[in-house]
């Protein structure tokens, strides 16, 4: 994997990384200190999931040279401030939030304050700071209601099936308002279902790998006719760090009589971030019995409310930025997964 993207990074200020112990940026802030680039993480180790991954995350990060943590919520203004002021970056990626979509049925405030209120925080320092280029996280969950396959940045994203989807949806258009009002470079990112080593217990595959190794039947929905653009971490990854030097611009190009949802005149864009090709449910359990060497028993469940059938991202615009090309199999994904989770869990104490 190449590093070019790191050199002009290597004379500038340590880069803010929110939600570095959460999964995605746990996997930049490692990249950008893999190729020598200060880092100064912040998160605020909420307990939507396991805490203690978290702070395992967080050691393997603590242990490296050119990381400092920042524990603060994304709502609090002077925490963040603080965080801005101890490494005045130039350059901030924004990954910290409220996930789930399942999670926003049962408590839709959580994402009112984090991806919402926080995200409004954010953008505010940055604004005060000057920041020359801002990475956030929007997601696949965005496209919501649309069938038209594969889903692209040119599409229309107005129907969203979920509040997680929604505060998305409203970050793309706060992170646009910025571009175009305090001339903010702001990029966009639509991540389309991540997975791999020191992933998220609330996703799928993290659910069925721990109930299969337990001898646990696994809750399938809506009977396994669905299918995701199964994203590898590392994929995802290094798409972020290689557009951190790749600041947005103006399109002289902008038709305001036929507006592109995926253009602006203002220096805002947004790109999807997948693999490319959509994988059946059934067909992911399959590999991940293969790659844990056990068979799973499937619950078969109608469909769940907030979900999506299909996924299935256009990377054409991402390729021509920086020359994406995500180069991961679901399969060798899946077999990476599984044997960091079997040595991770056993490595756990009790």
């Amino acid at each position: 994997m190449s590093v070019d993207w790191a050199e002009p990074l290597r004379g500038e200020p340590p880069v803010l990384v929110t939600g570095a112990a959460g999964f995605i940026g746990h996997r930049v802030a490692t990249l950008l200190l893999d190729a020598g680039v200060g880092v100064v993480g912040t998160d605020n180790l909420c307990p939507y999931y396991d805490v203690a991954l978290k702070h395992d995350r967080l050691d393997t990060l603590n242990a490296r040279a050119g990381f400092r943590f920042v524990e603060a919520d994304l709502a609090d203004r002077a925490a963040m401030r603080a965080a801005f002021d101890l490494c005045a970056p130039r350059r901030v990626i924004h990954l910290a939030a409220q996930a789930g979509v399942r999670y926003s049925l049962s408590h839709p405030e959580a994402y009112v304050q984090s991806n919402l209120v926080g995200f409004m925080t954010i953008l505010e320092e940055c604004r005060a700071a000057r920041i020359a280029h801002l990475i956030y996280a929007s997601s696949s969950s965005v496209y919501g209601g649309n069938r038209k396959l594969p889903f692209a940045v040119s599409d229309g994203v107005d129907h969203p099936v979920s509040l997680y989807a929604a505060t998305k949806k409203a970050n793309e258009l706060m992170a646009h308002s910025y571009a175009h009002l305090y001339a903010l470079p702001a990029t966009g990112l639509r991540f389309f279902t991540v997975y791999g080593p020191w992933g998220r217990p609330d996703m799928a595959y993290w659910k069925f790998a721990e109930a299969i190794l337990e001898g646990r039947p696994i809750d399938v929905y809506n009977h396994g006719a669905m299918a995701r653009d199964f994203t590898y971490i590392d994929d995802a990854a290094d798409a972020v760090v290689r557009l951190l030097t790749a600041a947005p611009t103006p399109d002289p190009g902008f038709d305001r009589l036929r507006p592109d949802p995926g253009s602006s005149w203002a220096p805002h864009r947004v790109f999807n971030v997948g693999n490319t090709r959509r994988e059946t449910l059934l067909d992911m359990i399959g590999m991940l019995e293969t790659a844990l060497g056990r068979k799973a028993e499937k619950r078969l469940l109608p469909m769940q409310p907030g979900d999506v059938l299909e996924t299935w991202a256009d990377v054409s615009g991402l390729e021509r930025a920086i020359g994406y090309r995500p180069d991961t199999p679901l399969a060798e994904g899946l077999a990476r997964f599984a044997e960091w989770f079997v040595a991770w869990r056993a490595a756990r104490p009790g």
